[in-house]
């Protein structure tokens, strides 16, 4: 029974506008693949092309329509030119601008959400696909005891010295140090650690902000004391840190030292990734790593790479490097294998190759609230076998 226009319109405005149903998001995908609608669909798309103002998504009008073209082409070189095979590919087009459509509009309105309404509960984890994290951390005091933050009521947690470590409203992990807290306590440090499918936000004992990337860690005292701030981190974290002249904000990975005065800045460092990337939003920062070092200025990126080719690149596009915390997956030329990386700390699945790994690269970008499946499509629409099993994605 073919849809009416109307119920096309309403899914159609619901997928776009992020708002729904894992079933309406079936009911949609049903409609594309039974091909009955296509034109209809292809006028919502093509007003919702127009009234986009974004950057490059993964499939552009003029990329869809060279991509169906060189389809086409080669279908007619086969002799497989059949009224059948045409329909499969517009109906393949059609699921691609929809999908980049409506990751597009995401990017826009998650942009101006307040954090906690970027992450998705998690649920049940379907059969073939895996559902987006959310907030979820564990925290560990000096004295071994934990606390799992996702599980927590809000409100003080715990006591350390003369700070107090509450759990806000709106799910952030906040210390809150007197002035003048100099004990033992207070000088311990603690720990905090996302698993894969988490991330969190804490306000540090000076007022400094930080994001936690999903497979992430960040250590500090619950006060700081001394001539300077000192933290640890594994994996990925976002700071903005409050200013103190007197006390320089020192970051620590297994690669680097970074000393900052008052700055907002990225720092990613996943032991399965070749390169560690600091870059520089506001503020300046200095970074040294063996006998490299360097003074960043805002717009610049110190790459530490473990083969010791380390070097500063200018004017890079840093919301590539934070989309992240602001619930986007983003990608500029990056390969397959970049992509996968970061789906599988984000869902908590495996990635499996069979065979050597793709060589192609994508730039564009997609709401991390969806679903594995809807960011593996994109892979699909360009001719990467790849699916999800279990707790696997498999690459053939």
């Amino acid at each position: 029974m073919k849809t009416s226009r109307l119920r096309l319109r309403h899914l159609f405005d619901r997928y776009y506008n992020n708002t729904a149903s894992q079933s309406e998001r079936d009911e949609l995908f049903a409609i594309i693949d039974a091909g009955q609608q296509d034109e209809e669909l292809a006028h919502l798309i093509s007003q919702t092309w127009d009234e986009l103002n974004t950057t490059e998504p993964f499939f552009t009008k003029e990329k869809s329509a060279s991509i169906l073209s060189n389809i086409t082409k080669q279908n007619e070189s086969l002799g497989h030119q059949s009224k059948g095979s045409i329909i499969m590919w517009a109906k393949v087009a059609v699921a691609a601008m929809l999908i980049v459509c409506a990751g597009a509009a995401v990017f826009q309105q998650i942009k101006k959400r307040p954090a906690k309404q970027q992450v998705v509960a998690r649920a049940k984890r379907p059969a073939h696909d895996a559902l987006p994290g959310g907030n979820k951390a564990v925290l560990t005091l000096a004295n071994g005891q934990t606390i799992v933050l996702d599980d927590a009521q809000n409100g003080t947690l715990a006591k350390q010295g003369a700070t107090i470590i509450k759990k806000a409203a709106d799910g952030q992990l906040v210390y809150n140090a007197a002035a003048a807290a100099e004990t033992s306590d207070a000088r311990a440090m603690n720990t905090i650690a996302t698993p894969r499918g988490g991330q969190y936000q804490i306000i540090l004992p000076d007022g400094s902000k930080v994001w936690l990337n999903a497979a992430s860690s960040i250590s500090f005292p619950a006060h700081f004391t001394g001539s300077s701030r000192e933290v640890t981190i594994t994996g990925e974290a976002y700071f903005e840190v409050t200013k103190n002249k007197a006390m320089p904000f020192r970051v620590k990975t297994n690669e680097a030292k970074i000393e900052v005065l008052g700055t907002h800045f990225n720092v990613m460092a996943y032991d399965d990734e070749n390169v560690m990337k600091t870059t520089l939003l506001e503020g300046a920062v200095n970074i040294s790593s063996g006998n490299f070092s360097a003074a960043l200025k805002p717009g610049q990126q110190a790459q530490i790479h473990r083969s010791g080719q380390n070097r500063v690149v200018d004017d890079v596009d840093v919301d590539d490097e934070t989309a992240w915390k602001n619930g986007i997956f983003q990608f500029r030329d990056a390969g397959i294998d970049v992509i996968l990386r970061q789906a599988s700390r984000w869902y908590d699945v495996d990635v499996t190759y069979k065979g050597k790994v793709p060589q192609r690269e994508f730039t564009g970008h997609l709401s991390r609230n969806v679903r594995a499946s809807e960011l593996l499509k994109m892979l699909k629409y360009t001719g990467v076998n790849v699916e999800i099993e279990g707790t696997t994605i498999i690459v053939q």
